[in-house]
């Protein structure tokens, strides 16, 4: 079992945690990103957390794991070796969540999603709603890290690895624009513009 505090020193130790001053998917500007790619880069540390994850979860009995691109990808396949089940992921498709590649849930199927790093939860919830389209019956949402210190609510249990409440804000009140601090979007989502 690992404790919060183990938790958080892997995702210091492994580089995750970045100071500068960022634009989220969301629109939200922080001072702090995660960059969950610093971590899944080493398959062990992966492992560890996913086997977290796995005790965690493993009461909810999913039939399969489903994670959007591009960072729930290597978490669902992990969890998914962990608890026994199949993985699968989703694609954006004109702008939404949708499962491509042949891949498909049985309305009987129970369905685990896992993200990386939660900020707000729109695209947990963009998941959720494509998942909702194919009648799957999702049992609980799992999460490296809940940034929003558990104001963020889904219909389903939450399992994050780890709650931190960390600051974000709208781009009209953020305190780094107007010390005209260098705006970065870090992320995958920007990079089809």
């Amino acid at each position: 079992m690992l404790n919060s505090q183990e938790i958080e020193a892997i995702l210091r130790k492994t580089g995750v945690y970045k100071q500068g001053h960022f634009k989220f998917t969301s629109g939200l500007h922080s001072d702090t990103y995660l960059e969950k790619f610093q971590l899944l880069q080493y398959p062990k540390v992966t492992e560890l957390l996913c086997q977290e994850l796995a005790r965690r979860t493993s009461r909810l009995k999913p039939d399969v794991v489903v994670g959007p691109a591009t960072g729930g990808i290597i978490l669902a396949y992990e969890l998914a070796r962990q608890l026994g089940c199949r993985s699968i992921f989703t694609e954006r498709e004109e702008g939404a969540m949708a499962l491509r590649r042949g891949f498909n849930v049985a309305p009987e199927e129970q369905v685990l999603l896992v993200d990386d790093i939660v900020t707000t939860g729109s695209s947990v919830r963009e998941v959720l709603a494509c998942l909702t389209q194919h009648q799957a019956q999702v049992v609980g949402v799992a999460a490296l890290v809940d940034r929003s210190g558990g104001r963020v609510t889904f219909p389903v249990e939450f399992y994050p690895l780890l709650q931190l409440h960390m600051a974000a804000w709208e781009a009209e009140t953020c305190p780094l624009c107007r010390r005209g601090l260098p705006l970065v979007e870090p992320g995958s989502r920007n990079l089809k513009k």
